[in-house]
């Protein structure tokens, strides 16, 4: 049998401060959300819309506990480059393929931060005339919230503090990691 390192020798694991948010802990919050939302969106045929990159795992989880007739379709918009703030300039790197016009709308987002993105977001869908809109994060910050936003599904409240992990990533690394984690400051200094 090989030598095979565990998950926690892991180079990227040694540069977590953290752990926040076990993984345990994400699959059962991702299950308890699943449920809601197929509750809230009975019979509406929803349209889960991705924010990427860092959204993509929650929406994979996310759509498997799903038990409700659904599509999904994904965004790709950009306020951060390679650092950890946000720039406050938004762009659409990649918009919907779908016409969503009188369609219900889930924009599912990794984490909700400042709220600039996620307002600048929102307005676009608002203008293309959706049924209606909601958001599902993950992951809020509310200390670095500087936009009122309605955010109607949270999965967890997180301190001020540069998270990685589950999607969410630094200079598109550590995303792979199970859980949600601090990134050491001397990483990203």
């Amino acid at each position: 049998m090989e030598n095979r390192r565990r998950a926690h020798d892991s180079p990227l694991v040694e540069d977590v401060a953290e752990v926040l948010i076990t993984e345990a802990c994400l699959q059962q919050r991702v299950r308890e959300l699943g449920a809601q939302l197929s509750e809230d969106y009975y019979d509406m045929n929803p349209l889960l819309v991705c924010v990427l990159k860092g959204g993509y795992l929650f929406l994979a989880d996310l759509t498997r506990q799903l038990t409700i007739r659904h599509a999904i379709d994904f965004m790709a918009v950009s306020s951060y480059g390679d650092g950890t703030r946000s720039s406050g300039v938004v762009r659409i790197l990649k918009d919907l393929d779908a016409d969503i016009g009188g369609r219900h709308v889930l924009v599912v987002e990794d984490i909700i931060d400042t709220g600039h993105t996620l307002a600048y977001l929102l307005e676009n869908l608002h203008s293309r005339q959706p049924a209606s809109v909601r958001v599902c994060t993950l992951l809020s910050k509310p200390d670095r919230r500087e936009v009122e936003l309605a955010i109607d599904y949270v999965g967890f409240e997180v301190p001020d503090e540069f998270v990685v992990g589950y999607g969410l990533d630094y200079a598109e690394g550590y995303r792979n990691l199970p859980f949600i984690g601090v990134l050491k400051p001397e990483v990203y200094s």
